[in-house]
């Protein structure tokens, strides 16, 4: 086929002024010329295509042309965008769904809140439709169904929002922490260079496959580790004070020496660091407590004597 600049345009998707400025930026060939007029092709076509679908994935001119550079020089694009296909693909098997302006009114008590609904969409947890004002997009369904147990529990909506902003900036900077943990100890070696060699995009993409549950999967193991323990100690303060909070007396940030962090540190890593001296502590407070009750005098007035321990 061939095109003139108006019809590559139509086909492309992309403005007249938009394929000029990619040709002067050296990202689409110079059209074939035939007598007065400038003829484009198919390729054209396919670049602007290419182009295209690279900003769509987030990649700036530059880089995009250093990628098309790359593919001219016979070095291919297939396994970097096989790579991009890879890291922009669906990271959990949940399903988008949709529902109604009804049903979610519904879900939540019957009376329509227009400053929830908002929230809401602002938050990501609802899209509206286009051409659809009554319907909206669920993009995680479980987190709404979260939402819905929490209202019915009794949570008033402000607060659900209020935590689901605390807690996706906790989770943001967990992602960002393991993206920069896997690139420093995997990837590196693979993404060393720009672009990537077939193969090692093509690698590192196949990598991406293996590691992607894995993020999941320990924060899902951490995740009830630390319910766990804080919801035991948590229920157990609730019992010994009748229901109300503890009043904490005295300061509540005590300095370590650095000498005593770095220890820590060097015993069970800066992750742990924290859960260790907080654990220590508390074997520390429960143990001086057991010396207390043995050092109570007995109903003969004499001091209770523990047997020593083997």
């Amino acid at each position: 086929m061939e095109y003139r600049i108006e019809d590559l345009a139509h086909h492309s998707g992309a403005t007249v002024r938009t394929i000029r400025a990619y040709q002067d930026r050296g990202l689409l060939p110079r059209p074939e010329r035939r007598g007065r007029a400038n003829v484009y092709g198919d390729a054209h076509l396919a670049r602007l295509r290419q182009i295209a679908d690279l900003l769509d994935r987030g990649y700036t001119l530059a880089s995009i042309k250093e990628l098309l550079e790359a593919w001219d020089a016979g070095r291919g694009l297939g396994g970097v965008l096989g790579l991009a296909a890879e890291v922009d693909g669906p990271w959990t098997d949940e399903k988008a769904d949709r529902i109604t302006r009804a049903e979610l009114d519904a879900a939540f008590g019957g009376t329509p809140d227009e400053a929830a609904v908002a929230d809401a969409v602002s938050l990501g947890v609802l899209e509206p439709v286009p051409g659809r004002p009554d319907e909206f997009l669920v993009p995680s369904p479980q987190e709404l169904s979260v939402a819905v147990e929490l209202y019915a529990a009794g949570v008033p909506l402000s607060a659900i929002s209020g935590h689901l902003r605390e807690l996706r900036g906790q989770v943001e900077h967990i992602a960002s922490r393991f993206l920069e943990f896997t690139t420093e100890h995997v990837f590196a070696r693979y993404l060393g260079h720009h672009p990537p060699t077939e193969a090692d995009a093509a690698e590192a993409a196949s990598l991406v496959r293996k590691l992607r549950p894995l993020a999941q999967q320990s924060v899902d193991a951490e995740l009830a580790r630390a319910m766990r323990l804080f919801a035991t100690r948590h229920l157990r303060q609730h019992l010994e004070t009748g229901g109300s909070a503890p009043v904490a007396e005295g300061p509540q940030n005590v300095a370590l020496p650095a000498s005593t962090m770095q220890a820590v540190q060097a015993l069970v890593g800066d992750a742990n660091a924290a859960a260790f001296i907080a654990a220590a502590a508390e074997r520390e407070v429960q143990a001086r407590t057991l010396d207390a009750l043995v050092a109570i005098p007995n109903t003969d007035g004499q001091i209770a004597q523990m047997p020593p321990t083997a």
